[in-house]
């Protein structure tokens, strides 16, 4: 990566403006984006004003704002220096994450970057695209699905747990590390029923496995996809057509197990085989169980958390890459739960 070895400009005492050096006019085209769309994003979501002076982007606003503009301009500045690119979610997650992380980004040097993209060395390659983890949670996750045979990600919708799964499933189908693919569901009905959707049983079951097909879509060519999944190399299908198999040399994941009772997930769990990888994600939030009936997924915790070889991973609101407004509504809703909200 190339580095900046100028050191930050000094704020004024009422930081009422400042400039920013960004030393190559080609990649500071990009990082402001096609008619300044992406300075735009920052100036709305900070309340800062930017304008652009040559090579430099004068910055005016209140201290904090300053601060934290700078801090996120020049962390996208650094993913275009190390060669990636600049995407609305990259600035999304940039602002959403990085605030943290503003104010000790000040007195360091102009090329530190904000700890989100401090773990931008994790990549995960697919035919498709390269995945990187948005948030620091999500590098941790990463890691422990590469360091453990068995992991849990738990955390509310939109966090990632069940791509970045399906990511490392891919990459070690891809390297040959597993033989095949196996993802999982359990058909649970969120207020309807299953027997009402017309066709024979794979088009009934179908969409509830569709998400993990629009994973593995972003990751393979739709011919490759198809004849994986012909092949058998690929397998997507409820839970109940895990039992009586013992799954050896696979990467299998079970995706929303909040949904599973407990004798589901001791018989999923026990399916484990040699050479076999597991991942388990759900949300305690969204249990669509009958009534009384117990989530498989809430006690897992407190009997397998000294297990070893076995990792948890958790993630809250903070960690929802979706549209922003997710993390508002998960949030609003989390609040909403509390007696003294």
């Amino acid at each position: 990566m190339a580095t900046d070895a100028q050191p930050l400009t000094p704020l004024t005492e009422t930081c009422a403006e400042t400039l920013v050096d960004f030393p190559d006019n080609r990649l500071l085209i990009d990082l402001c984006g096609a008619f300044d769309q992406n300075l735009a994003k920052v100036e709305q979501a900070l309340d800062v004003q930017i304008s652009r002076r040559g090579n430099e982007l004068k910055l005016s606003g209140d201290c904090d704002a300053i601060a934290r503009a700078r801090a996120t301009l020049r962390a996208l500045y650094g993913r275009l220096e190390s060669g990636r690119s600049v995407s609305p979610e990259d600035i999304r997650a940039a602002l959403h994450f990085g605030a943290a992380d503003a104010k000790a980004a000040v007195p360091r040097r102009e090329n530190d970057q904000l700890e989100m993209f401090k773990s931008g060395e994790i990549e995960i390659k697919t035919r498709k695209k390269t995945v990187e983890p948005r948030t620091a949670r999500q590098a941790t996750y990463l890691r422990t699905l590469f360091k453990n045979e068995l992991v849990f990600g738990l955390g509310p919708a939109g966090t990632g747990k069940t791509y970045l799964a399906v990511a490392v499933a891919v990459s070690m189908f891809i390297e040959g590390r597993v033989d095949r693919i196996i993802l999982s569901r359990p058909a649970v009905e969120a207020g309807e029923r299953l027997g009402f959707l017309p066709g024979d049983m794979k088009d009934k079951v179908d969409p509830y496995m569709q998400p993990l097909y629009d994973a593995l879509n972003d990751f393979f060519p739709a011919r490759q996809l198809a004849k994986l999944i012909e092949d058998k190399k690929i397998e997507i299908a409820p839970l109940a057509f895990m039992r009586g198999r013992t799954l050896s040399n696979a990467f299998v994941v079970l995706d929303e197990a909040q949904n599973t009772t407990s004798m589901q997930m001791k018989m999923f769990l026990t399916r484990l085989g040699e050479g076999a990888r597991m991942v388990v994600t759900g949300d305690m939030s969204q249990i669509d169980l009958p009534r009384g009936a117990l989530s498989g997924l809430i006690e897992v915790e407190r009997i397998l958390r000294n297990v070893k070889g076995i990792g948890f991973a958790r993630f809250t609101a903070r960690d929802v890459v979706r549209h922003p407004m997710v993390a508002r509504i998960i949030e609003a809703y989390d609040g909403a739960g509390k007696p003294d909200a």
